[in-house]
Parts: C-alpha cells; structure tokens; sequence
C-alpha cells in the first residue's frame, strides 16, 4: 500500500493558479486508481478529479475546464493544475489512492494529511 504526502497548497487571488503535488511512497502507475478530493469547513469532502491507469480522466463539474490531473513518467507524483481559482475553491485538498481491480472503485482507502488552498476574492 502506498502512502501520500501532498503539498503546494497555499493563498492565492481569485483567478489565480496553483499546482498540487502528491508524493507517493512507492510506484503507483498502472496499479492504482488515484484522485484528488477537497473538504471545505462544513461541507462533506468531494472528488474533484479521478485518474485511472489506462489514463482516463474525470472532473467534478465544478472544477472541469480549470483543474487538470496528471502524474509524472515515473508514477510515484501526482499533479493537480488548478486555473482561474475562485473563492468556492478554499478547501482542504487530499490526494487519494485505490488499488485497481480491473476496474476503479468509486471510493478510495488511502489518503494523504492534505494541503490547504485558500483562495480570496
């Protein structure tokens, strides 16, 4: 089982841009389902962004055309790109990690401590 370490959180103006970077302590490539969800104060934790390991993408609508997931060649990092923040964005972000099954469950059983985004107007 890997472990997650995100970072590159921080404040930003509306508008802005940030990337997130999660760590993980071993390859998770093709082997594992991974995401990106956030937690605002209040309101229950959300996927924003799921990547499988055939490569296939998807976004909450809330954050499609701003936000984009990605990893590196060696598929031990995990991106997150975020454009044109706004203040609905202020969140807890977490990377998260799911051994894949054949296919990717909808829930995952690994998560990082999170990174903070705050995003002002």
């Amino acid at each position: 089982e890997v472990q997650l370490v995100e970072s590159g959180g921080g404040s930003v103006q509306a508008g802005g841009s940030l990337r997130l970077s999660c760590r993980a302590s071993g390859y998770f490539g093709n082997r594992y389902c991974m995401a990106w969800s956030r937690q605002a104060p209040g309101k229950e934790r959300e996927v924003v962004a799921r990547l499988e390991p055939i490569g296939r993408t998807t976004y909450a609508d809330s954050v499609k055309d701003r936000f984009t997931i990605s990893k590196d060649n060696t598929g031990t990092t995990l991106y997150l790109q975020m454009n044109n923040l706004k203040p609905e964005d202020t969140a807890m972000y977490y990377c998260a990690a799911q051994e894949y099954l054949g296919y990717c469950p909808r829930t995952y059983n690994t998560w990082g401590p999170g990174t903070q985004v705050t995003v002002s107007s």
